[in-house]
């Protein structure tokens, strides 16, 4: 048999369990439905007033859910809660057999919602709402819904963004603040960074700033050469034309030549004196030179005395502070008012009359 016919099988036994799992998934969410439409009328049920206005506009009807439903309350919610432990117990066989958490009995602490909604108590029973949600998540996951395109979903998550974005604000507007203060408090921050902070990196600081001057130094070269032989060139002609004994010699005789060939001779030393030092630069010894210079200057910033630590202190300060001011901005605004106005013309698009539609072309304009 070929592979083509053992795979084929394999697909049709897939789609079928594909499609016997969705059909559960369907008839659970049903099931939950119905039964949290039941917990809720069941609740409004005994509440007294509600009791008496429900007896007196279907007196018949009032006593078939007494002597029916009411009656046999608890029966009928164990009948809910045997499919949904049947439901638990199946999810956790799949889960297992498709190796799908670490451990076997990881399942039922994922979904403890699940678990937790099958206890037949007043207080677990409203979890069965997040049962509700997590079969929704699936069946989007699974892409046979799209929850996404409805209306309840986009005010969810457009309100939803907007407190998470306050409440991310304020956490981190509250936490500048207390370092501001921390800041402000604090004794010898300049020196404590110098001493905790930089001092034990200074070898690595020093040579990796030597390094980044000799690339810059080299690149620097290697683009601009022909630039800097030309800007020496001519330095050395002005420097020699304003020479007076130069001036001189170019009035005897054969003095121009003499002069040029002069020129000629020191624009070329001094070339190739530029271009040897730049060679230079990559030497272990210039290297050398450039750490020390760059030690000696990191050095001199690191000394620190009180003017300079209250400068860092109030650095610091004025950071933070800029950083309160950034958090600061509600960015949800402006995300949500292009969301309202097309909202706003959508609905005045809809409206009947001349008014709406006289709103509706003034808001276009």
């Amino acid at each position: 048999m070929s592979h083509t016919a053992t795979s084929r099988p394999k697909r049709l036994n897939g789609r079928l369990s594909e499609r016997l799992l969705l059909a559960w998934d369907f008839a659970i969410l049903v099931l939950v439905t119905i039964n949290l439409a039941l917990l809720l009328f069941d609740s409004l049920y005994l509440i007294a007033p509600l009791n008496t206005a429900f007896a007196a506009v279907a007196p018949g009807l009032h006593d078939a859910y007494a002597t029916t439903i009411r009656a046999n309350f608890a029966e009928i919610d164990l009948c809910f809660v045997a499919i949904f432990l049947l439901d638990v117990l199946l999810g956790w066989i799949i889960a297992i057999v498709q190796r799908r958490y670490a451990r076997w009995f990881f399942y039922p602490f994922v979904h403890w919602y699940d678990v937790l909604g099958c206890i037949p108590l007043s207080g677990f029973r409203l979890l069965r709402i997040l049962r509700v949600v997590s079969l929704m998540i699936r069946l989007q996951r699974l892409g046979v819904i799209d929850i996404t395109g409805w209306r309840s979903y986009r005010f969810y998550r457009t309100y939803y963004g907007v407190l998470m974005e306050e409440l991310s604000d304020r956490v981190a507007i509250n936490l500048l603040s207390d370092l501001q203060n921390e800041v402000r408090h604090s004794e010898h921050l300049a020196q404590r960074v110098s001493r905790e902070v930089i001092q034990p990196r200074k070898a690595a600081l020093v040579e990796e700033i030597a390094a980044r001057l000799e690339r810059t130094i080299d690149d620097s070269y290697a683009e601009n050469h022909r630039e800097i032989h030309r800007y020496v060139a001519a330095l050395v002609a002005r420097t020699l034309e304003e020479n007076a004994e130069l001036r001189r010699l170019r009035r005897m005789p054969l003095g121009d030549a003499v002069a040029d060939g002069l020129e000629r001779s020191l624009s070329d030393v001094a070339s190739r004196v530029v271009h040897e030092a730049v060679d230079g630069l990559r030497s272990p010894r210039f290297h050398s030179l450039l750490a020390d210079l760059v030690g000696s200057g990191i050095d001199a910033w690191l000394k620190v005395d009180p003017a300079t630590d209250k400068v860092t202190q109030q650095v610091l300060i004025d950071m933070l502070e800029l950083l309160k001011e950034q958090v600061a901005v509600q960015r949800w605004k402006n995300e949500l008012s292009p969301a309202l106005t097309a909202r706003e013309r959508q609905d005045a698009s809809r409206r009947t009359g001349p008014d709406a539609e006289t709103l509706s072309r003034r808001q276009d304009r």
